[in-house]
């Protein structure tokens, strides 16, 4: 079955693809970082996917190394003891794909002895046999390609980051991680959670650019020839300025356009803003920042803002990069911020959008028993009892690790996490929660 990333020239994501290599080259492991719709997953699926792309880049070493594609949104509620089954299964449909078809066989008799069990000793056994007998015996340099593994971090656990250790340890320079999140993982799970792996990814960040040219051509092409039209040039170029040639909201704008409505360039950002499709796609970026960052945007202060300017919402000099976001940033309401808990549905909304998916377990647990317990300081020492109360890591959990926990909380949560307007802090005695 050919893939469809496999039909991609062999110069997209160019400059992003020679960073990570360079990295897994050496034996790191690297974080990948773009906006919702830039293509992430598109640029992940390359490695695994296109042989060509692997040649030009890896050249005579390509075929020592092996890459192994997981969508992680598929075990977002799974424990540890699933999302181990799902890296070994993950690994031999890769070899299978593949045609290795011996070490695809080795695999499959590995998972056949544990695909029953539930047990996370045993299936990571499993799991540490195989990378051994891939990286050691076969001499493979095995890369995991952890796609949208913003969606695992609720119930991802500090074993999940030893775990990743103790194969490092194992296999060596013959082993390596690449990590697709929407935020450094400094930022969504801390570092006391990294600390075993962060070695191996620490300042390993590939920012995407928001424009792949070589890959949008691609797709734009394959839409026409799709649709059986082309589009008019100075109406693409217009696009694309538009744009700021956004994979996803490009496409969709060049959907729009060779639907057979007219479509003038007088207009054109009104009209493409009437679109469903772009709505959602321009939405999702919006949705995708943290409320700081839109703070930043809708206060019109984003051109000196370095991490607006890496994600690519600004150019290096500060001009807007996707105007059409923008107009619809200035439609979009501006309330005062709210956060809800659900206790039936164990959830925590901020201004109506789920926030479950987006905060790490002790972040969650955080801010709950400090909803729980609005209006009233909670003392530091009550609350690591209260909330890291089963918790085995719960000895590692300092006042100092508690600081950390409420700053990242504060800035996936608050417009402006310096000044905080739902979590307190009551100077030498604890937190507390208000919404006033």
């Amino acid at each position: 079955m050919e893939h469809f990333e496999a039909l991609y020239p062999e110069n997209s994501r160019e400059k992003e693809l020679k960073e990570v290599i360079s990295l897994l080259k050496k034996g790191a492991s690297a974080q990948v970082i773009g906006l919702p719709g830039v293509g992430r997953s598109n640029m992940l699926g390359f490695l695994p996917h296109n042989k060509t792309i692997r040649i030009h880049h890896l050249k005579e070493l390509e075929k020592w190394f092996h890459f192994v594609y997981m969508d992680f949104s598929e075990v977002k509620n799974r424990d540890l003891a699933d999302t181990i089954k799902f890296i070994l299964i993950s690994i031999s449909y890769s070899l299978q794909e593949r045609e290795f078809d011996a070490e695809a066989k080795k695999i499959n008799d590995i998972l056949k002895n544990t695909v029953d069990l539930h047990d996370e000793l045993i299936l990571f056994q499993s799991l540490k046999i195989a990378i051994d007998y891939l990286a050691i015996e076969k001499e493979l340099t095995v890369i995991f390609l952890f796609d949208r593994f913003d969606q695992y971090i609720p119930k991802v656990t500090e074993q999940f980051f030893i775990n990743l250790k103790i194969l490092r340890d194992h296999a060596k320079y013959r082993f390596g991680v690449v990590f697709s999140v929407s935020h450094p993982l400094e930022e969504t799970v801390g570092p006391f959670m990294l600390s075993t792996f962060y070695e191996f990814i620490a300042g390993n960040i590939v920012y995407l650019a928001l424009c792949d040219r070589p890959g949008l051509d691609f797709r734009i092409s394959y839409l026409e020839k799709t649709i059986q039209k082309t589009i008019d040039p100075k109406l693409l170029k217009e696009i694309l300025v538009l744009t700021g040639g956004h994979s996803k909201v490009a496409l969709r704008a060049c959907e729009r356009v060779l639907s057979g409505e007219d479509i003038n360039m007088q207009n054109l950002s009104s009209q493409l803003l009437t679109s469903p499709h772009i709505q959602t796609s321009l939405y999702e970026i919006w949705i995708g920042l943290t409320p700081e960052e839109q703070e930043i945007l809708q206060s019109n202060q984003g051109s000196s803002n370095e991490k607006l300017k890496r994600l690519g919402l600004f150019t290096t000099s500060g001009q807007n990069a996707i105007p059409l976001l923008m107009e619809f940033i200035s439609t979009l309401p501006k309330e005062k911020n709210a956060i809800i808990l659900d206790p039936e549905k164990n959830d925590i909304f901020l201004n109506k959008r789920p926030l479950s998916d987006e905060l790490s377990g002790s972040e969650f647990r955080l801010l709950r028993y400090l909803m729980q317990n609005e209006g009233r300081v909670c003392e530091k020492d009550e609350i690591i009892e209260a909330v890291w109360r089963e918790s085995a890591t719960r000895e590692g959990v300092t006042d100092q690790a508690l600081d950390q926990i409420i700053y990242r909380l504060r800035k996936k949560i608050e417009s402006n996490p310096n000044d905080p307007t739902f979590i307190k802090t009551v100077k030498g005695q604890g937190y507390r929660f208000s919404q006033e």
